[in-house]
């Protein structure tokens, strides 16, 4: 604006000035020549009586200075020229001046030189003794004068647009530095510019209105990062480009993004199917697939963004689904493994009743058949519990409720339940430590203690130990079973809590079981939980840690026999 007023005004007067100087030659040209016109009249007045009293001669002893004066004959023939020699001038009977003196006393003309850009005036009188007295003045005209005044008219411009500038710059701030200094957060209205009130009162209505649809949108804003921060999905929207305008921080974290996502071109990241499914969504297709990300397997939608029939943009949803993925995939494997543990011992059953009923068995041999019956019975009983003993720690669907449970009685108790296998095994069982009472569901401690001190037996050797240790410790009260067995390699160690996981196929069968025991353990201990820790090593034995979280114990429980 400053810039607009300098060069409004700064033209204002030098357009001013020059038309002025226009102006100025143009009135005071015809005054000057009304004034030389004067003048001419009344020096040809002097100049007639002179010479009407002292005859021609009087002209001779007078200095004419710029005017010529002329003597002319009735006739029209040059008497006397001040200027040339009158012997060499043409008769000037024809000229307009002289006529008109010689037919009405006096005659004027005016005569111009556009060569020299010069206007010459004529006065003439008619005098006594019929001679035409006539004197002339030659003066420029307004071109002349101009073109004579060129240069201090040059100069006068220059400095008037010295000047002007001068004039104009501190005029055009001082106009606009109230504008400027106006707060357009407060405006007020400047004490030399109240015209301006109108205005300023509109910007302070606007002001309010931006400030409310500003706090809407930060809210609404605000309302949509709480929420997009805090999903799980990863969450991108591009722009007709495939840019990112927005993300979430779990979409980050799925990518694996070491910069800001922010401002990226998605369609050329490193991972294709990405890619494709964004160029699909840029092309108008819905995309739905599954991607791997980083080990992770994560569910791609790509929605296309429309506005007005126009395609703005895209919507990109990654859903993390490898928990689904591996759920689904050891549901696979549990319900194969279901089935090939239940049908084992059903086609033994099977069979069995199939020989006895066709009558080929001997009645003595009838015993030991059906013995073989109930042992595979019982296998499936055991194996069916088992599996609802899962099922119920995973639905956590436990039909009991939670109480003061001391894990050094529970661990007495378990030796006695296992006194009888561990003899038969050559294995002593010891339980040591101290009193530790915790809450927690007796039944479901009791099955998890019972697995692994059953596990510690069948997989010892004979002669062999196991240690059951309870008591406090700065993580928590813990539970150790340990045993000197035949221990378990390194490779297994984050498998063997597997459903149907076992690490010596031959011996497991040899000594029965489910395969979900230690599973078991996993689920209960989860329940509660407690985390486990496991250390093993062939042929140096196992040794199985859990440890409760410090808010489950209970301090002053008394001790009951």
């Amino acid at each position: 604006m400053t810039k607009r007023l300098f060069s409004a005004i700064l033209t204002v007067t030098l357009s001013t000035l020059l038309v002025g100087m226009i102006i100025l030659i143009a009135i005071l040209m015809p005054y000057f020549e009304q004034q030389l016109a004067t003048e001419l009249t009344t020096e040809l007045g002097y100049l007639s009586r002179g010479v009407s009293q002292y005859g021609e001669d009087f002209l001779s002893t007078i200095d004419p200075g710029s005017s010529r004066i002329t003597l002319i004959d009735a006739d029209g023939t040059v008497l006397y020229d001040s200027s040339l020699d009158a012997s060499t001038l043409e008769n000037h009977a024809d000229r307009e001046e002289v006529k008109q003196a010689l037919a009405t006393g006096s005659g004027e003309s005016v005569r111009y030189s556009t060569t020299l850009q010069e206007k010459t005036l004529y006065r003439a009188l008619l005098l006594p003794s019929g001679d035409v007295l006539r004197i002339a003045c030659t003066h420029y005209s307004s071109m002349g004068i101009f073109l004579l005044l060129i240069q201090p008219i040059l100069l006068i411009l220059t400095f008037g647009a010295v000047l002007s500038a001068v004039i104009s710059y501190k005029v055009s701030h001082r106009l606009t530095r109230p504008l400027n200094e106006i707060d357009l957060e407060h405006p007020q209205v400047p004490e030399d510019y109240e015209e301006l009130t109108p205005l300023l009162r509109r910007l302070n209505h606007q002001n309010r209105q931006i400030k409310a649809q500003l706090m809407e949108l930060g809210e609404q804003q605000e309302r949509f990062a709480s929420i997009t921060e805090n999903m799980k999905e990863g969450f991108l929207v591009l722009d007709r480009t495939g840019t990112v305008l927005s993300h979430n921080t779990s979409a980050g974290q799925l990518l694996h993004a070491e910069a800001p996502l922010m401002g990226r071109d998605m369609t050329h990241s490193p991972i294709e199917e990405l890619n494709s499914a964004i160029r699909d969504a840029l092309e108008g297709q819905h995309t739905e697939t599954l991607i791997p990300l980083f080990g992770r397997m994560c569910q791609l939608f790509a929605n296309p963004v429309y506005q007005q029939d126009q395609l703005t943009g895209t919507v990109i949803v990654l859903l993390d689904v490898t928990e689904k993925q591996e759920r689904e995939t050891l549901r696979r494997e549990f319900s194969a493994n279901v089935s090939h543990e239940l049908k084992t011992p059903l086609t033994s059953i099977s069979g069995i009743a199939e020989i006895m009923k066709s009558g080929l068995i001997d009645p003595n041999d009838v015993p030991h058949f059906a013995g073989k019956i109930y042992d595979e019975s019982q296998r499936l009983i055991h194996l069916v519990g088992d599996i609802i003993k899962l099922s119920q720690l995973d639905e956590n669907s436990i039909p009991y409720t939670a109480a003061p449970v001391d894990l050094l009685e529970l661990a007495q108790n378990t030796r006695i339940q296992l006194e009888n296998p561990a003899a038969k095994q050559q294995v002593t069982l010891q339980v040591e430590g101290e009193p530790v009472v915790i809450e927690g569901v007796l039944p479901v401690l009791d099955e998890m203690l019972f697995n692994l001190c059953d596990n510690a037996i069948k997989y010892n050797k004979p002669g062999g130990h196991v240690w059951v240790s309870v008591k406090h410790t700065p993580d928590g009260p813990t539970l150790t079973v340990k045993d000197d067995g035949i221990g378990i390699p390194t490779e297994d160690h984050e498998r063997v809590f597997e459903r149907f996981y076992r690490v010596d196929k031959s011996h497991s069968k040899a000594i029965g079981g489910t395969g979900l025991g230690l599973s078991i353990v996993k689920h209960s201990a989860a329940y509660h939980n407690a985390r486990i820790e496991l250390e093993s090593a062939p042929g140096k034995g196992t040794c199985i840690r859990l440890i409760f979280p410090p808010g489950r114990e209970i301090h002053g429980q008394e001790q009951t026999d």
